[in-house]
């Protein structure tokens, strides 16, 4: 939200206050709190007005500085809340001398100057990060001529926009930024992945993937220098980075409040790993649900012979697949969602997923939070108060989506347990996993069960929704067996997996947007990412498919899905069918080192899937990456998003192999590659271990160490490359470690009955790790 009409001078309708001076300083054993007046104060007479602004530095967190800002503190308490991780009871270092104050925490730390002007700095260990001096933190209030603009601009506004409901004051930070340093994240955001230069809000929509909407949106962003800032507020953030000054990220909150974090790290996987151990890590998705799921997809016409003709077409061409996924219309038309199965499609529902499973799949159904009208749940919510109502007490309906839908209100608790009571009934007729659809269509001129701000509701209300759904699975499979399909999410949503990127185009500029929009979600915490693979709307070239097949395989999950056609690859062409098959069985593989990623993003919180600039964070030709990524610690992925089949990517420090084709790449350049479509470049990390599973049976769970292959990447002398093996319950198997001297490798594991393989790529050498050993040797 800009308010300055360049530097000197304040946009009319608007009056702006900066904190001025550190006119009081209090502590207590874990807290700074600072009187900050909005002019240097000269004599006594300048104390008689305001404003004033209450600044409180502490530390509920390690590495994690929280910044509290505060006008008049006398408002209602009816925001919803973050579920943070904040440890009350931690106790920061503070140190005070004659010229300035701080506050210390882990490596990460707060210096608050003491005198007649404003400097507030933020460091991890000596680094400088950012801060704010003159002209930063501030309070804004409206004029009354832009008051009466406002209002008369919103009085016809849409009940899902972002109303004017009154708000005449908004708090505002501005942190400085160093010259190259570039900002990330923001949530899904389909934009330049670079945020620089951006105006980015953060107000969930349902906007496609070729906008500046989100439908996940994150008020959390991470910097090329290493450090994190959450804004700790569910209403609609606004974030000018380096839009409005353009050496600041500016970022406002309406009211009297603004809460916020600084998260220092090591680098940016460090940062990562803060951010969610303060707002929670990713669970652990199921092992098969790394397997391909095929679609329905959404308008087309199906029953059970035409899903099995699609299952039984996969199976005769030899493409593994694991999940099936049924799309709305397993509903009746016009009564979603009623959780019952359309028995004019499928007369028998048990019976049909008892023989999908017979068949080796799991199943997933389509769902939203809103029950239509002539839903038979309608009348059911609406006698026990389970939807959200409109001001004057009556349900809340709109034609929007399904005709006089409700939406069920999340903060009942007794509409939470009827909710789940309903996927319960699915889940024990046979169905494995939900997708969540939907979530951002929220209004705002309406009440909630517990009173909270509908306004400050709408980006929330998509928490809710999904940590109701997750539990319900989380109930009856058991932890680390629940998987849900989520287009919608905010701060949290990232424990609730999986993720996927809502809807695109079948065109390679929507297979960008997608890949932005997965990098950006993925450098705001959420470690787990998929998409429609060949688009939603349209129907792509075969050209776009197929490479569509190779980027959507190498992503932690994998879906075929669209709207108005089917997505089995022999409606493309039969190469098609050899291209899915060829990466399919790829994926299957890779299986122990995909498992192994999975579960350390699981346990640390950094993301499977990650830009180049997260994972190499001193390397500064990473920093404007958005066309490739890699793939937990060791591979490079670089999808090919053109019609030339041209792979252009960037090989950080050291020698490259690409694991399909084996072309070496020597590091520190940038490189264009014509592919066919089995040569996207996927390249492993020198001095790694790619471990490589049997995938015999076409089912991505399976032993991932028996007849596996370890094979070392460029291990340079006097290194140590390691790789863990885990079963598909996620125990530990052993640690594959490989440690090189002059021109000797010893390869060293625990005791084992399995027998695997261990092999240096670019050579011949290969050596069996026979049962019952614990190390081989290779002379190179």
């Amino acid at each position: 939200m800009k308010f300055a009409n360049g530097f000197w001078v304040t946009q009319k309708g608007y009056d702006t206050k900066f904190a001025s001076q550190p006119y009081e300083i209090t502590t207590t054993e874990n807290s700074i709190t600072v009187l900050a007046t909005t002019a240097v104060i000269e004599n006594r007479g300048m104390t008689l007005q305001g404003p004033i602004l209450e600044i409180t530095y502490s530390s509920t967190c390690e590495d994690t500085i929280k910044v509290h800002i505060v006008h008049y503190k006398g408002g209602l308490d009816n925001s919803p809340q973050y579920e943070l991780n904040e440890d009350f009871n931690f106790k920061p270092i503070i140190n005070d001398s004659e010229e300035s104050i701080e506050l210390i925490s882990g490596n990460t730390k707060v210096v608050i100057t003491k005198g007649t002007s404003w400097s507030v700095q933020f460091y991890y260990k000596e680094k400088h990060l950012t801060g704010g001096s003159w002209r930063a933190t501030s309070y804004v209030t409206e004029t009354q001529f832009m008051a009466d603009a406002k209002k008369e601009l919103n009085k016809d506004n849409d009940f899902f926009d972002y109303p004017y409901n009154g708000n005449t004051a908004y708090v505002r930070e501005q942190l400085k930024t160093d010259i190259g340093e570039c900002i990330y994240g923001f949530g899904e955001k389909f934009t330049p992945f670079v945020k620089n230069g951006q105006t980015v809000e953060i107000w969930n929509s349902d906007g496609g993937t070729c906008t500046d909407q989100s439908y996940k949106s994150i008020p959390f962003y991470i910097s090329s220098k290493s450090y994190g800032i959450l804004v700790n507020s569910s209403d609609k953030v606004s974030f000018e980075v380096m839009s409005d000054t353009v050496s600041r990220v500016s970022f406002t909150v309406p009211g009297e409040e603004l809460e916020y974090f600084i998260i220092g790290g090591e680098n940016l996987e460090g940062v990562l790993e803060n951010y969610t151990t303060l707002t929670g890590k990713p669970a652990l998705p199921p092992a098969y649900s790394f397997g391909l799921w095929l679609s329905t997809s959404f308008t087309t016409s199906y029953d059970e012979d035409t899903i099995n003709s699609f299952i039984d077409g996969m199976a005769e061409r030899d493409i593994p697949l694991q999940v099936f996924h049924f799309d709305c219309f397993w509903m009746k038309e016009f009564e979603w969602c009623n959780f019952e199965w359309d028995t004019r499609q499928f007369p028998n529902p048990p019976a049909m997923l008892k023989r999908l499973h017979d068949k080796g799949l799991e199943v997933c159904v389509w769902i939203n939070s809103y029950v239509g009208q002539r839903s038979k749940l309608f009348d059911i919510g609406k006698e026990n108060g389970y939807f959200i109502k409109n001001l004057d007490g009556g349900v809340y309906q709109t034609d929007a989506w399904q005709p006089g839908m409700a939406i069920v209100d999340f903060t009942n608790p007794a509409a939470c347990d009827w909710y789940k009571g309903l996927l319960r009934q699915l889940f024990e007729m046979g169905v494995n996993n939900i997708k969540t659809d939907f979530g951002e269509r929220i209004p705002t001129k309406c009440k909630y069960f517990n009173g909270m701000d509908p306004v400050k509701m709408h980006n929330y209300y998509t928490y809710l929704y999904n940590k109701c759904v997750f539990e319900a699975l989380e109930e009856y499979f058991g932890k680390d067996k629940a998987c849900l399909f989520a287009r919608s999410a905010t701060v949290g949503g990232h424990k609730f997996p999986v993720h996927w990127g809502g809807d695109c185009y079948a065109e390679y500029s929507a297979m960008a947007e997608t890949v932005r929009g997965g990098l950006s979600l993925c450098s705001s915490g959420f470690g787990f990412f998929s998409h429609d693979i060949g688009g939603f709307e349209a129907t792509a070239p075969a050209d776009v498919y197929k490479r569509w097949c190779a980027f959507g395989l190498m992503s932690t999950h994998s879906r075929l899905h669209g709207s108005s056609s089917y997505r089995v690859p022999w409606n493309f062409d039969e190469e098609s069918c050899d291209v899915l098959r060829f990466y399919t069985k790829l994926k299957g593989k890779l299986m122990p080192y995909l498992w192994a990623q999975a579960i350390k993003t699981h346990e640390v919180g950094v993301p499977m899937m990650r830009s180049m600039v997260i994972a190499f964070s001193n390397d500064p030709a990473c920093r404007y990456l958005d066309a490739q990524y890699m793939l937990g610690d060791n591979l490079l992925i670089a999808p090919v998003m053109n019609e030339e089949g041209l792979a252009e990517f960037y090989v950080p420090e050291g020698t490259w192999y690409d694991i399909v084709t084996n072309d070496v790449y020597e590091g520190g350049r940038y490189y264009s590659r014509k592919c066919n479509y089995f040569e996207m470049p996927i390249l492993a990390r020198p001095n790694s271990i790619i471990t490589c599973g049997e995938f015999a049976t076409n089912n991505v769970v399976y032993d991932y160490l028996n007849n596996a292959e370890a094979t070392i990447y460029n291990l340079e002398d006097g290194k140590t490359a390691t790789a863990t093996i885990y079963d598909s319950e996620a125990n530990k198997l052993t640690d594959i470690t490989a440690t090189r001297s002059g021109n000797g490798i010893t390869v060293s594991y625990a005791s084992t009955d399995k027998t695997f393989t261990v092999a240096v790529a670019g050579t011949d050498k290969k050596v069996v790790a026979v049962a019952g050993s614990t190390s081989v040797s290779i002379e190179l």
